[in-house]
């Protein structure tokens, strides 16, 4: 009964690292070597998984739930870098350091999530060169990630950023029927992703309603019209 156990534990894990990027394309032999060592944490909301600077063990794989990797200021503010969910890996980069983690990482809500330790997965890219080029290219997207909200942070007023957040859960091209989006976080996570604070982002949800551009009812947002948002915008502030 233990191997069977193991067997389907190693089965489970082996499903949940295939839905993320890294492992999407491996062979089931590689996969199921990763499943052997990795390690399932689970978390409940508000626990944190590391502290930024604290000693590196591995990268991880989110396989339910949210994670928040954040950083806090000298002020105690927190500044959002990026909410991961299921299939998305965090923290690759900290494979090449030996400086521990560079940030905060907290479950969002009941959270599961998989650690990939370093020393065993090290010793696996050894031996498999394309697994280290999509560690390369996962890095650089968190990278273009990092870029983005540094940009947004930088040279976007908090309506703008957030009605950019809007149209692009829209999708393309943008039409004339209404499109509701579900908010799968709190919007003080979305505020602090933003860079601001609830009371701020409260403002900028009533301006919004009251130019009737959106309809907020609890976490469903409905936009009745994404192709009239995105012209009141551009005419306010050009290109967004």
């Amino acid at each position: 009964m233990p191997n069977d156990l193991s067997q389907i534990r190693r089965a489970a894990f082996a499903t949940s690292l295939r839905r993320c990027y890294l492992f999407s394309e491996l062979p089931a032999q590689d996969l199921q070597c990763i499943a052997s060592f990795v390690v399932q944490k689970r978390l409940v909301k508000g626990e944190c998984l590391f502290r930024e600077g604290a000693p590196f063990e591995g990268f991880y794989v989110v396989d339910e739930g949210a994670i928040s990797v954040h950083r806090v200021n000298a002020s105690g503010k927190m500044q959002v870098i990026h909410v991961f969910r299921a299939g998305e890996s965090f923290a690759e980069a900290a494979l090449a350091e030996n400086t521990g983690y560079p940030a905060d990482a907290l479950a969002l809500e009941q959270t599961s999530v998989l650690l990939v330790p370093k020393a065993q997965f090290l010793e696996l890219l050894q031996k498999h060169s394309e697994l280290a080029l999509r560690m390369l290219g996962s890095m650089s997207r968190h990278l273009q990630a990092l870029v983005g909200l540094i940009d947004d942070l930088t040279l976007k007023d908090v309506q703008t950023r957030f009605v950019c957040w809007l149209l692009k859960r829209c999708g393309k091209p943008l039409g004339d029927e209404a499109v509701v989006v579900e908010l799968d976080r709190t919007k003080g996570v979305l505020a602090a992703e933003f860079g601001t604070t609830n009371e701020t982002l409260s403002r900028t949800f009533a301006e919004l309603r009251n130019l009737k551009l959106v309809v907020v009812r609890g976490r469903t947002i409905t936009i009745p019209n994404p192709r009239n948002l995105e012209g009141f915008f551009r005419r306010k502030f050009g290109d967004i």
